[in-house]
């Protein structure tokens, strides 16, 4: 066997005591073999079942006992049969011997590799360690796990056993498990094994190492303090986002009689010159180019090199700082740990030294890291100490988390709350609220934590990994619904809720709640204008062509296909049903919208009023000038909005309230932008080409070198 595979052998449980939890054995164990088959098709496995009423292994045949034992399966390559045999695993009647089985699993191994394979040999125990064990023959059990253990660590065999206990039955004898507990740490103390006892079906899929990954140094070499000290370190990863294995392209135009048709597609590429389609331009007369404004600049391959940044591998320390100076929001990617470089007692002492350091004086490290000659970025990060507790389990270490360049930070604008209305609960709203937050605590005091992160599977991953394995048996298989067990993780516990109803109660009793209505989004496809505009124009013509342009929500516009069959009138009866107040996101468009009705003659006062104020709201929020360019493009709709609806007099006198408002506040810097932008007065030309003779008194009654000489001579610019 090779060293990258892995040999298993599944012992399970299948006694009267564990007919509750089988289900779920068959579903983690169904898990395992599906991620081997994508991760490690090469691996082996072996099922082993005890507790059955039949025998059937070999060391009964060979030796005598070992009863109640049934080798299900023996060590082979995994394949989509034995992912069938965990379908319905069976049941036994008789209590199982969890010493007896592993004894059986390690002699498979033993016949299987023989003892001088040092390939990776694994046992997984899952039982709930109920059932009494037999005596053996000779000694006692103590001694028997000893001489198990022994031979374990000369094969080297390791052991993975998963416990699984709900709430104890009536029956359940106190002294058998306390005695085979103690027997399973005896494993713990005398080879390479671990215990791990879970409560939950949802636990117990987390249980099971699924998946194997075997650590890869990212870095070897000298961790710099200074030119006169340099430690020797390995960098490994400590943690790493679990992702969807990749999907490779597959073509089914081979002959189905072909069983040597690999279906594999390739890609290729062809570069054909703009004046002569006909030509592919080879290779050697590519370039790249880089846009820059409308034109590209080509730059050649060794004109890159030239200037290329190339520094050299090393991780030097930068200083110290204090701990409270990093922030754990800085922290970007993955966890990386430094360790000191194995055989290497110098180096030990010294991360140990430096971490102990860091740890009493509640400092931090900040390094510059090149993990590859050649690479070709630099990564700032920070060192925090990982002290171990007991020095004889493991050496101290240095976390190390990448930092963000000034480019990487992101500066978010929100709202001012000082518009929104002060509330201070009383008493018993608060305890009220403290009871509720305490109902849902994940960890509650003298219980077990409910969904550990080391426990806890990711839903979603596992859901594709069994609607994978369906698709391979059948390809018009539909989408499984979501186990019962994934439900605990993706939604509310409901018995957590039914067993704290009165909690809920008085919460709802000392709070007035509402339903929080979904506002349906815009469905607005046309860019809605008044009537007569050019921009409805524009808006017809993509109506026609059947593409036209939305606005997200952060307000970049993105390409959407449209019906043809309703004309634009359908879209803006609807825009008038859900337009009733100017928003954030779009206020121009929100705007223009409630200019657009007509079914009442309020919604006009209401969409300048609404704008007036949003103004305002944009100048309050902005920060350094974030929101000026908005609050131009708001106020340009309302001066034009103003026209058309015949109130040339309500922008007029918000605008010289808007000016006013700028002197008060030293907004001198958006002053100026309206000046720059060329923002006068409605003067009384526009409005008479609108209005008729018998509406004069509707029209504007400022002269044009008035409206021109408006900024100027009301505030003057400030140096």
């Amino acid at each position: 066997m090779a060293r990258n595979k892995e040999s298993l052998v599944l012992l399970l449980d299948v006694g009267p005591k564990m007919h509750g939890v089988l289900p779920q054995v068959e579903k983690v164990c169904a898990m395992l073999l599906e991620k081997k088959l994508i991760y490690n098709k090469y691996d082996e496995v072996g099922i082993v079942l005890f507790g059955t009423a039949e025998t059937n292994n070999e060391l009964t045949k060979e030796v005598g006992g070992y009863e109640n034992i049934v080798v299900l399966r023996s060590i082979k390559v995994v394949d989509g049969d034995l992912v069938d045999v965990l379908d319905q695993i069976p049941r036994g009647t008789v209590p199982g011997d969890f010493l007896d089985a592993i004894i059986v699993g390690m002699d498979m191994l033993i016949k299987k590799y023989g003892p001088t394979n040092k390939g990776k040999k694994r046992l997984c125990l899952i039982t709930n360690a109920l059932s009494r064990l037999r005596d053996p023959y000779e000694g006692t059990k103590e001694d028997q796990v000893s001489t198990i253990a022994q031979q374990m660590t000369e094969q080297a065999i390791k052991l993975e056993c998963v416990v699984v206990r709900g709430k104890l039955s009536g029956d359940a004898d106190k002294n058998v498990m306390d005695e085979n507990d103690k027997l399973l740490e005896l494993f713990t103390k005398k080879t390479w094994a671990k215990t791990l006892y879970v409560e939950s079906a949802t636990s117990l899929l987390g249980a099971l190492r699924t998946r194997s990954i075997a650590p890869v140094t990212i870095f070897r070499g000298d961790l710099e303090v200074s030119s006169a000290l340099k430690i020797k370190v390995w960098v490994y990863k400590k943690t790493s986002e679990e992702k969807f294995p990749t999907l490779k392209k597959y073509s089914d135009k081979a002959p189905a009689t072909d069983k040597f048709a690999t279906h594999e597609i390739k890609v290729d590429f062809e570069y054909r010159s703009i004046n002569d389609p006909e030509t592919v331009v080879p290779p050697e007369q590519r370039i790249k180019g880089y846009r820059y404004g409308p034109e590209v600049v080509p730059v050649s391959s060794d004109a890159w090199e030239a200037v290329k940044f190339k520094p050299e591998k090393s991780v030097k320390l930068l200083g110290f700082t204090d701990a409270k100076n990093i922030l754990r929001h800085y922290y970007m990617k993955d966890v990386n740990i430094f360790i000191a470089e194995p055989g290497k007692r110098e180096a030990v002492t010294a991360i140990s030294a430096l971490a102990r350091a860091m740890k009493e004086l509640n400092k931090v490290a900040i390094v510059r890291c090149v993990w590859r000659q050649g690479q070709s970025g630099v990564v700032i990060g920070v060192l925090t100490p990982n002290v171990s507790v007991k020095d004889s389990v493991k050496p101290d270490s240095l976390y190390f988390n990448v930092l963000p360049f000034m480019e990487d930070v992101r500066e978010f604008q929100f709202p001012s709350f000082k518009n929104l209305p002060t509330f201070q609960p009383t008493e018993e709203q608060q305890a009220a609220a403290d009871n509720l937050v305490m109902m849902l605590d994940l960890a509650p005091p003298a219980k077990e934590e409910n969904l550990k992160p080391d426990l806890t599977p990711n839903p979603v991953l596992e859901r594709f990994y069994h609607f994978l394995e369906l698709k391979a048996k059948d390809p018009d298989a539909a989408v499984p619904p979501l186990d019962e067990a994934l439900k605990k993780i993706s939604e509310p516990d409901a018995e957590l809720l039914s067993q704290n109803k009165s909690v809920i109660d008085e919460f709802r009793r000392c709070f007035e709640l509402k339903e929080n209505s979904t506002k349906k989004k815009s469905t607005r496809s046309v860019k809605e204008k008044p009537s007569g505009s050019d921009d409805e124009k524009e808006a017809a013509e993509d109506h026609n062509v059947g593409k036209t342009l939305m606005t997200t929500d952060d307000n970049t516009a993105v390409k959407a296909e449209i019906s043809d069959e309703k004309p634009s009138s359908a879209v803006a009866n609807n825009s008038s049903l859900i337009v009733e107040k100017i928003e954030n996101i779009t206020p121009v468009q929100d705007f223009e919208a409630m200019l657009s009705r007509r079914d009442s003659s309020d919604w006009i006062t209401k969409a300048i009023k609404g704008m007036r104020s949003k103004i305002l709201e944009l100048l309050e929020d902005s920060f350094k000038g974030s929101n000026y360019d908005k609050a131009v493009e708001c106020l340009v709709a309302l001066r034009k909005g103003c026209v058309l609806e015949q109130e040339p007099k309500q922008f007029n006198d918000y605008l010289q309230y808007l000016c006013r408002f700028c002197k008060d506040h030293g907004l001198n810097d958006f002053y100026e932008l309206l000046d720059l932008k060329g923002m006068t007065l409605i003067t009384k030309s526009e409005a008479v080409d609108r209005f008729t003779s018998n509406l004069l008194s509707l029209c504007s009654d400022v002269a044009d070198e008035a409206a021109r000489s408006f900024l100027v001579t009301k505030e003057p610019k400030v140096e």
